[in-house]
Parts: structure tokens; C-alpha cells; sequence
């Protein structure tokens, strides 16, 4: 994703979450912001969803992109909006530590990236960090998707995060929309579709102030 928005002209940083707690992801992500040249379009897959939703009150970020990621509304943990929704987690039970691990490729390849290699699909294993089981009960104090106009990448097949519950999401943040028969990895098996979506997001916002 990172080498084909680049390719598109586009300066990209990809944020590294710690994934300790929401407020320490939305710490990593502002510190980012604060280094850009110019304003920000934020994009959150999964669980960057809703750290994005939190992040992107600040100025510089113009809009946000869902890539089948969670949208909390404000006031409302992600485990709140799960529930709302009739979406419990499940099979993500933390360990002794609170912590939920995603390293076994077999899992992962049925959960997360059914229509990703078998080699890919190891190597995103060997690579995943655990993310506190206790974020998921953060709330947040104001969703930016309330003040700022967002996008939203519809997976359908997802086994992650249902793709009805996708449609909600995207229904009530009013986003602008694209559906793509994928797995919850679309940015690995379908790289130039996401990098198109995101790219059109973008567009979008330039052509309200060509000046950034």
C-alpha cells in the first residue's frame, strides 16, 4: 500500500500503534499528524478505525477512510458499539497478561485473510502484535467522523468484522462508499483497489481547497 500510494505522488506515513491501550495508539497517531508538512488524510483499517475516530479531531486532518475498520461514535467504546450492533468479539480471548494474539497463521489466514497466499499469511502472523484486550473498553470523547467527511471500504465475505455490520457503520458516519468481494485483508489482496479508494478520497478533498 505504502510503495502504490507513493508511486501515486502521495507522501505517506504509516503509523506504528503500540496497541497497549486507545489512548496510547491516538498518542502515536497525533504525533504523526504534528509532523506533516501539509493537512492529513487519515486512513484506518480494522482496529485503526477507531483510532482515527479519536485522532482526527485534530486541525490538520481533512477526512478520514474506513478500510472495514470500526467507527465508534462518540462517548461510545468500541466494545459499546459492538454490542450495539449485535457484533460481539469472538474466538479473541486474552491471555493471562490481557493481552489477544493473532500468531497462529491457521486462525489467522480463517479470520483475518482468506484470500491471502499461505506465505503471506505466515509472514502477517509473524509479525502481529497483541492489542490489550482493555482498549476495546476505551471510550472516546468525540468521534471526528461527526464533523469531517469520511470514506468507507465495505469488505463482503469478511469473517473479521461482518460485512452487515460494515454497512452499518458506513450508514451512520454517512460515508462515501466502495464494496469489494475480499477477505478483512483487502490491502493485501486487493492492494490497488484500496490504493484507488484511498486516492479518490483524497481527490475529493483536494478539489474543496486545491491549496494544500
Amino acid at each position: 500500500m505504502i510503495a502504490l500510494l507513493q508511486q501515486k505522488g502521495y507522501r505517506v506515513t504509516a503509523v506504528q500503534n503500540p496497541l497497549s491501550s486507545l489512548a496510547d495508539d491516538v498518542s502515536a497517531t497525533r504525533r504523526v499528524i504534528d509532523r506533516q508538512p501539509h493537512e492529513v488524510l487519515l486512513v484506518g483499517h480494522s482496529w485503526g478505525g477507531a483510532v482515527i475516530t479519536a485522532a482526527g479531531n485534530a486541525s490538520k486532518v481533512r477526512g478520514l477512510v474506513y478500510l472495514s475498520a470500526l467507527a465508534p461514535d462518540s462517548g461510545q467504546s468500541v466494545a459499546q458499539m459492538l454490542q450495539r450492533l449485535h457484533a460481539p468479539m469472538s474466538g479473541m480471548q486474552p491471555d493471562a497478561d490481557g493481552l489477544i494474539w493473532l500468531d497462529d497463521a491457521a486462525a489467522y489466514a480463517q479470520v483475518m485473510a482468506g484470500d491471502v497466499s499461505p506465505e503471506q499469511v505466515r509472514h502477517l502472523a509473524a509479525v502481529q502484535q497483541p492489542i490489550a484486550a482493555a482498549a476495546f473498553g476505551e471510550p472516546l470523547a468525540h468521534a471526528a467522523w461527526r464533523d469531517k467527511p469520511s470514506w468507507y471500504l465495505i469488505t463482503e465475505g469478511d469473517q473479521a468484522l461482518p460485512t452487515a455490520v460494515q454497512r452499518k457503520l458506513a450508514a451512520l458516519l454517512g460515508a462515501r462508499t466502495r464494496q469489494l468481494i475480499s477477505s478483512h485483508m483487502s490491502l493485501m489482496s486487493h492492494p490497488q483497489v484500496v490504493a484507488d479508494f484511498i486516492e479518490q478520497a483524497a481527490q475529493a478533498i483536494q478539489a474543496q481547497d486545491p491549496s494544500p
